[in-house]
């Protein structure tokens, strides 16, 4: 949420990081969630579907590492430029974000470009309905890509910056260059949906992976001064780089490189000289299997990389006939209410070709030794992560294993986690054998039972840790003693020499812990139901915990008491990061030299006699009334009070974005500490800098330009109204550069906006934003119709509220209604709007609402816009966003929300737009296809447009492109702006 640039403090992670999409499949969150893959790489035009509605009532029909560039899964290709990112191991982790007024005219049209091969066009036009001269146009329009008009195709398309990388040794930049939108061909490509991971057959990788086009290195001078960038030799031009880490001691960087060419095929592994800026393949005798793991350095010098298997056959061919008949039973009668998976296994073929394809093998590679071969350190098998240990000693190693589920994704499949030897492989201890979980529980902190969370403590050369909850995994069962219970085992981890050891319990859901010394660590715990979080300090000790002392007890909802989390800091001697601690002699300066503001007393709050003791720094985003305010804290330890240090001042948006200094044996305080700190205001993006305490000395690392310099100078207002409850709600209301209400009128309106549930009225009433935070415009952001002269209601708080023992839903529809009311008569008492010309509109969960206040409220819309979205919550029966009753413990609730059923009381004109291969639990393409049916059944004006090989988010250029040609035309046809041109 940082808008800039990303940039990384490298610290001792695995370099290995899952494709987006395996660790979506691998279960590591549920949520609203994939279809076929295609025969041939064929560039398809949207599907667009029409229905009109004909006066009169009668209806007519007619047509650790930095990640990959992108990746399928998250529909995520990286923030433009955007997060200033500090990733952390074991200790958690933080991140800090990094014109010519347009006329207000109806201008600039939408225009078709590219060929098609084919397309599918629902159209039957009337020569009476057709204006004159248009219905060649249209036909066109329909059966290939269009483009939206200039103003807002030259934003779009825009040059992304570059990602940035810090060094360990903190006196190098590596830059990766980022290419723009992805062309339709490369989501085209052959892939396999098995088990929940999508991949590419031909690589052995996710599919849809985009790469990084270039890399290049900066130095950092002895005075902070950032130099010029410089060349990495021997790159093949025209190749693709992945994967990107540096090595522990900063000399080396190692990628996964994609040969240059149109032709698929497996990753490379090669390794940069710092010393040289010369690249070179390091593994040309085996090719990368990347689905589930890339590489990791395990020390300085030594890489363990995963390689499809030298002797691998090829893969599994279909069966003529089948074998039998495809059975699913549950015979014990055990409950198992998942959600709607997608793109799981449906034949026992199915599961042979999964097998196949991410079977792998580990080889070692010590490149101080460049006569010495790689050595396998495993047989072939389905490892999914590798996890060397602080010291480089040991491999914490996960396995995935038969027998595989046709109702479940593969992170739910049988799992095996083996303690190996780092040189050899050899087995030392097997940590956890997980058999296969099919009785999922949909009831919020529910977890899967047996060992889970399994790492390393940052904090110790080769500790194990990981938690085992006593609730069998299912939250909604009342337990004593504890939910979760934390275990450590050391080194040297035989079977008779070492047992595991309790080293704390949690009384609500365990959530990690960020890891200081033997004498400090915080464990975080939560629990949905009450939205209750709280952070504990105990004393790890070699792996007995001591007391716990509660430090933070607060509720997530209430983000004006949310105290920031730890700051890290890397330490040298494990190449890891651990919480940034600081005694009282390392401080050595008085609180007049530290400049300090001013206590938080409602949390914590130093006064003269706590002095002395253990400090910790903390950062925050500082949500209030104002709006949000970052600050960096000193946490006293001996009396739980802060001492605030820093905070920033409008009209300026700062960030403290992460330390890079070291933890070193010598004298550490403040003063001798290096921060990487992000800066941006209303006008101008973020920049980064690197300054020491306290922040005023600073030298500049990235000077970007204005990334839409046509809209520079746009307005941004917070407003603040009161729903008729009393619930109070925010917005933010962009209005075109120049503008003036009083003098230029109203203007029409875009309201973008996601509802949200909250159990506190209160807390659903805090203010959120800040007023001087650079608006970031993504390419698909409906602040691009600022250019177009429209006023852009984006993100007004839709809160649906149940107090106590209330569900919110329940109270849905009327608390929706009453938001977008006060949303709407909010802009037309300043002005800015009038009654009439509002569009509504709404990805995901938006889209959703989007067509219920067409149905509920149509009195406040021109028309609306839903993309991606549910619209029946009867086909995900088994809860959805933050519902997690069941579709027959709430039946009336599931039926009331759902805008499927009222399609009947739907009169205003809907755009809908969906990717055809959404993998999404909760909004598959049949959603929008049964929507589209149900109001063309009613005689509703209203298009269905499909977009070819997209998933939940848009990412090839010509979708975007077209999705904002379709949003446009459809804004302007049912709201004249010729009133507005000026």
């Amino acid at each position: 949420m940082y808008p800039t640039m990303s940039i990384r403090i490298s610290a001792k992670t695995p370099a290995t990081r899952l494709a987006v999409c395996a660790k979506r499949a691998l279960g590591t969150h549920p949520g609203e969630k994939q279809q076929q893959p295609p025969q041939q790489q064929q560039q398809l035009s949207p599907q667009a579907h029409h229905s009109q509605h004909v006066p009169g009532g009668h209806k007519q029909q007619h047509g650790k590492t930095i990640p990959p560039c992108g990746s399928y899964a998250a529909g995520a290709s990286p923030t433009p430029a955007s997060a200033l990112q500090h990733h952390r191991s074991s200790s958690g982790g933080g991140a800090l974000r990094s014109g010519r007024r347009p006329g207000l005219s109806n201008t600039g049209s939408a225009h078709s470009f590219g060929t098609t091969p084919r397309a599918s066009v629902s159209s039957d036009v009337t020569a009476a309905e057709a204006q004159p001269a248009t219905a060649a146009e249209k036909q066109q329009q329909q059966s290939g890509y269009r483009r939206p008009p200039e103003e807002i195709a030259r934003i779009v398309e825009h040059e992304p910056s570059p990602s940035l990388s810090f060094s360990p040794t903190r006196d190098r930049l590596l830059v990766l260059h980022r290419p723009s939108m992805p062309p339709i061909a490369l989501l085209a490509r052959p892939e396999l949906k098995l088990a929940g991971v999508r991949l590419d057959p031909a690589a052995y990788s996710g599919s849809r992976m985009t790469s990084y086009t270039g890399m290049g290195m900066k130095r950092i001078d002895e005075n902070n001064e950032v130099l010029e960038e410089m060349a990495i030799t021997g790159i093949p031009e025209g190749a693709g780089i992945n994967y990107a880490s540096w090595s522990p001691n900063g000399e080396r960087v190692a990628f996964c490189l994609t040969p240059p060419g149109d032709e698929r095929v497996p990753l490379e592994l090669w390794v940069a000289d710092v010393a040289t800026m010369q690249a070179a393949p390091v593994l040309p005798q085996y090719k990368l299997n990347t689905i589930f793991e890339t590489y990791t350095w395990v020390d300085d010098d030594v890489l363990v990389a995963s390689v499809i298997p030298p002797d691998h056959a090829p893969p599994p061919t279909k069966p003529v006939a089948p074998a039998g008949p495809v059975i699913q039973e549950n015979a014990v009668g055990q409950k198992a209410e998942a959600r709607t998976y997608t793109d799981l296994l449906k034949s026992d073929h199915d599961g042979d070709v999964f097998e196949h394809y991410v079977t792998n093998v580990l080889v070692r590679l010590d490149l101080s030794r460049p006569d010495e071969p790689p050595v396998e350190i495993s047989n072939a098998a389905i490892h999914t992560s590798i996890n060397p240990s602080p010291d480089g000693e040991y491999l914490l190693v996960t396995k995935m294993e038969r027998p595989f589920s046709l109702s479940v994704p593969c992170g739910l499949f049988p799992r095996r986690t083996q303690l190996l030897d780092a040189t050899t492989g050899t087995l030392v201890r097997e940590i956890a054998a997980l058999p296969l979980h099919e009785q999922v529980h949909t009831s919020f902190n529910s977890v899967r039972p047996g060992r889970r969370s399994i790492g390393w403590r940052a904090d110790h050369p080769a500790q194990l840790y990981w938690a085992e909850t006593q609730d069998g995994g299912d939250a909604a069962v009342e337990v004593d003693g504890g939910r979760d219970i934390v275990y450590t085992l050391s080194a040297p981890f035989g079977e008779e020499t070492s047992q595991p050891r309790e080293l704390l319990r949690t009384q609500l859901r365990y959530g990690g812990i960020s890891w200081g010394d033997s004498q400090l660590a915080f464990v975080y715990e939560s629990w949905w139901r009450t939205r209750a979080v709280r952070t504990w300090g105990f004393s790890p000790g070699d792996g007995e915990g001591s007391n716990m002392t509660l430090f933070i007890d607060r509720t997530s909802e209430d983000r004006y008491s949310d105290p920031g989390g730890v700051m890290s800091i890397e330490r040298e001697d494990l190449g890891t990061s651990v919480m940034c601690l600081l005694e009282e002699a390392d401080l050595q300066m008085d609180k007049e030299e530290l400049h300090l503001e001013h206590s938080n007393e409602k949390i914590l709050g130093l006064n003269p006699e706590d002095a002395g003791g253990r400090y910790v720094l903390m950062r925050g985003e500082g949500a209030s009334e104002v709006g949000d305010v970052p600050f960096v804290d000193l946490l006293h330890l001996n009396s739980g009070k802060t001492q605030r240090l820093w905070s920033s001042q409008a009209p300026k948006l700062e960030r403290i974005g992460a330390i890079i200094s070291d933890d070193r044996p010598e004298y550490f305080g403040l003063k001798r500490m290096r921060f990487l700190i992000s800066s941006e205001d209303a006008l101008d993006p973020a920049q980064s800098y690197i300054t020491k305490f306290p922040f005023t000395e600073r030298h500049q690392v990235t000077d970007f330009p204005h990334p839409y310099p046509s809209l520079r100078g746009l307005q941004k207002q917070i407003l603040r109204y009161e729903r008729r409850d009393g619930v109070m709600l925010t917005a933010n209301l962009y209005t075109p550069p120049g503008y003036d209400a009083e003098r230029d009128g109203p203007l029409p309106v875009l309201l973008w906006a996601y509802p949200r549930e909250f159990k506190n009225a209160q807390a659903a009433g805090q203010m959120r934003g800040s007023p001087h935070r650079f608006p970031s415009i993504e390419k698909k952001s409906p602040l691009l119709w600022l250019a177009r002269g429209w006023a852009v209601l984006d993100g007004p708080t839709m809160p649906i509220i149940g107090e106590g023992d209330k569900e919110a839903n329940d109270e849905f529809v009327q608390q929706l209604v009453d938001s977008a009311t006060a949303a709407v008569q909010e802009v037309v008492r300043l002005g800015v709007g009038t009654p009439g010309k509002f569009v509504v509109g709404g990805h995901s969960y938006g889209a959703f609402m989007a067509a219920n206040l067409l149905a509920r409220a149509p009195e406040l819309f021109a028309c609306g816009i839903a993309r991606s979205g549910a619209y029946n919550r009867t086909l995900t029966p088994f809860g959805f966003q933050a519902e997690e009753r069941t579709l027959w413990q709430a039946s009336d609730t599931y039926a009331e929300m759902s805008p499927f059923m009222q399609a009947d009381k739907i009169k205003k004109p809907l755009l809908m737009i969906h990717g055809q291969d959404d993998p999404n639990s909760g909004t598959y393409p049949m959603q929008s296809e049964r929507m589209f049916n149900a109001l063309r059944g009613h005689g509703v004006e209203c298009k269905l447009v499909l977009l070819p090989h997209e998933a939940h988010h848009y990412r090839a250029r010509e979708s975007i492109l077209h999705t904002l040609a379709e949003q446009d035309e459809w804004m302007h046809k049912y709201i004249n702006t010729e009133d507005n041109a000026s």
